[in-house]
C-alpha cells in the first residue's frame, strides 16, 4: 500500500494518467491525494474529474480556486473564458454530478499517522491547526449546502486579511477561502497579502512567502501545498513540498510518493505558454 501525492492536474489529463503508470498506481491498495486545480487551462477537464471521481474512495483531494472558479462558472456568476477550457466539461451529460460531488470535497486534509497536511494554498501562519480544520470544515459545510450558490458569489475580495474569532460568519469564511486556496505572500505579522504573485526574490518588501513565517503548527507535521509553480525547491523549507510544477504551462506534473520520500515526474504534453 502506498501513498502518492500529486501537485496540481488543471486537467492534464494524459499527464496524469501516465504518471500514475510510473507508479503502478492501483486504486485498490494504494491512495492518492491531490492538492486542487484539478480543471481548467489543461485540455481535459472533463476526463480528470470523471476519473478522480471514479477512484473516489482512494483519493483524498482538496479544493483550489479553479475548482472554485469552476462552480462559479456552472452557475453563471463568473464568465467561461476560452483560456480556461472549460467546455467540453461545462456540457458534458454529466456535469451536475460532477458538480456535486466536487463540491462536496475538503478544503484541508490531515493524516495525524502519516504527519501530512495539504491544502491548495498552504496554512495561514495565523492559525494552529485546530483554528484551520474548523475553518476549513465550515467552508465545506456551506459548498456542500443546496445554499453554495450565494456563498460563491458572495466569497469575492481580498479582505479581510487578518484573522480573528469576532469576525462575522461571511467575513470568515472569506479570509478562509482565500487562505486555504488562494494565500501567497503575508505580511510580517501574518495578515495576508492577496496582490504579489511573483517569485519569493522579487517580491517586494516586507512580504514573505506564508511558508516562511513562523507558524502554529505541530512539530513534525510535513506541510504540501499546490498553487504557485514558479517556486522553485530551493525556495522552500525542507517541511514544506510545493508540487505545483507547471504541467498546464508546458513544464511536468509532480507526484511524491511519501512511502520512498521519492520524486516522479511527467513532462507536459501541452505547448509551452506563460501564465
Amino acid at each position: 500500500m502506498s501513498t502518492y501525492i500529486i501537485g496540481d492536474v488543471h486537467g492534464c489529463y494524459r499527464e496524469l494518467r501516465a504518471l500514475l503508470e510510473q507508479v503502478n498506481f492501483s486504486p485498490k491498495k494504494d491512495t492518492l491525494w491531490l492538492t486542487g486545480d484539478l480543471v481548467s487551462r489543461g485540455p481535459e477537464s472533463l476526463q480528470v474529474l470523471r476519473y478522480i471521481k471514479s477512484i473516489h474512495s482512494s483519493v483524498r483531494l482538496v479544493l483550489g480556486n479553479h475548482d472554485l472558479h469552476l462552480l462559479r462558472v456552472y452557475c453563471k456568476i463568473s464568465k467561461n473564458k476560452p483560456k480556461d477550457h472549460l467546455d467540453e466539461l461545462l456540457n458534458a451529460y454529466d456535469i451536475e454530478n460532477l458538480i456535486n460531488w466536487l463540491r462536496c470535497q475538503p478544503l484541508l486534509q490531515i493524516d495525524v499517522k502519516k504527519k501530512i497536511i495539504m491544502a491548495h494554498a498552504g496554512i495561514t501562519p495565523q492559525w494552529d491547526l485546530d483554528i484551520a480544520c474548523a475553518c476549513a470544515r465550515e467552508v465545506e459545510s456551506v459548498l456542500s449546502s443546496d445554499a453554495y450558490p450565494f456563498f460563491i458569489n458572495a466569497i469575492h475580495g481580498d479582505m479581510p486579511n487578518t484573522w480573528s474569532g469576532n469576525l462575522t460568519r461571511l467575513s470568515r469564511l472569506l479570509f478562509s477561502t482565500n487562505a486555504l486556496t488562494r494565500m501567497r505572500y503575508c505580511f510580517p505579522h501574518g495578515e495576508l497579502d492577496m496582490v504579489c504573485k511573483e517569485i519569493p526574490k522579487e517580491a517586494p518588501s516586507p512580504l514573505k512567502p506564508w511558508f516562511l513565517l513562523p507558524n502554529k503548527l505541530p512539530e513534525g507535521f510535513l506541510i504540501f501545498f499546490g498553487h504557485w509553480s514558479s517556486l522553485e525547491s530551493d525556495q522552500i523549507p525542507k517541511y514544506v513540498y510545493g508540487l505545483d510544477t507547471g504541467c498546464c504551462w508546458g513544464r511536468e506534473l509532480t507526484l511524491f510518493h511519501w512511502e520512498c520520500k521519492k520524486f516522479y515526474h511527467q513532462k507536459s504534453q501541452q505547448k509551452c505558454r506563460k501564465h
